[in-house]
C-alpha cells in the first residue's frame, strides 16, 4: 500500500469524509480512480511530546498492515489521525476502531438514511 506525503494530499483528504473513533480519526477521499488505495499518519503536538506521538504513528501503522487491506478500495486516500487515547488503547480495540470507520466510511447512502429516524408520508 502506497503512502501519503505530500500536504496536498493530507489537505484533500481533510476535504472528504471521516469517522471520529476513540482511537483516531480516518479520513477518506475518492480519487475517482482505479489505482491503489493510499494511507498517512498524522498525530498532532497536542497528543504529547515526539516520543509519544511516534508511539501513536507506530501502532496506526500496525494496525493498517494488519487490517486496512482486507476493506481498502480502489481509489481512496486514507488519513488516519491519532489521539491520545491511540496510545493506551487495547490494540485490539484499536483495531475495531479501525474496521468500524472503514464501514461507516463506505457506507452507501441509502444504508446511512436506513439507520435515521424514518419520515412517513401520508
Amino acid at each position: 500500500m502506497q503512502r501519503l506525503k505530500r500536504r496536498q494530499d493530507f489537505v484533500a483528504a481533510a476535504k472528504g469524509s471521516y469517522a471520529a473513533m476513540p482511537g483516531m480519526v480516518v479520513q477518506a477521499r475518492d480519487r475517482k480512480d482505479k489505482n491503489s488505495p493510499r494511507v498517512g499518519f498524522t498525530v498532532s503536538k497536542k497528543q504529547g511530546n515526539a516520543v509519544a506521538r511516534n508511539r501513536i504513528k507506530r501502532r496506526l501503522r500496525e494496525i493498517v498492515r494488519l487490517h486496512l487491506e482486507e476493506q481498502a478500495q480502489p481509489g481512496f486516500d486514507y488519513v488516519l489521525i491519532g489521539r491520545a487515547q491511540g496510545a493506551a488503547r487495547d490494540f485490539s480495540d484499536l483495531a475495531l476502531d479501525l474496521n468500524s470507520a472503514l464501514k461507516r466510511l463506505h457506507r452507501k447512502p441509502h444504508e446511512a438514511s436506513a439507520t435515521g429516524p424514518q419520515v412517513e408520508s401520508t
